[in-house]
């Protein structure tokens, strides 16, 4: 297992006046999901950041470190 030295923490917050209390990259409105959404559709990470230039490229760690630890946490019924 590969273990990150990334605290994504200090990049994602959960603020309700911002966000309206989903995940978001702390100082934007961008929720941690548009950018996984747009990496699981084959953006670049370079792509993304011109897309969002209020992003920096370990805003677009965190969120995936961010969503590794979500993974370790929930188990989802994966059907046949």
């Amino acid at each position: 297992a590969v273990e990150t030295e990334m605290d994504w923490r200090e990049y994602i917050s959960a603020d309700p006046d911002r966000c309206h209390v989903r995940d978001c990259i702390k100082g934007t409105r961008i929720f941690v999901s548009v950018i996984l959404d747009n990496l699981a559709a084959g953006e670049s990470q370079e792509s993304i950041l011109r897309s969002y230039p209020s992003l920096s490229l370990e805003a677009i760690r965190a969120a995936i470190a961010y969503a590794a630890d979500l993974a370790r946490e929930e188990v989802l019924s994966l059907s046949a």
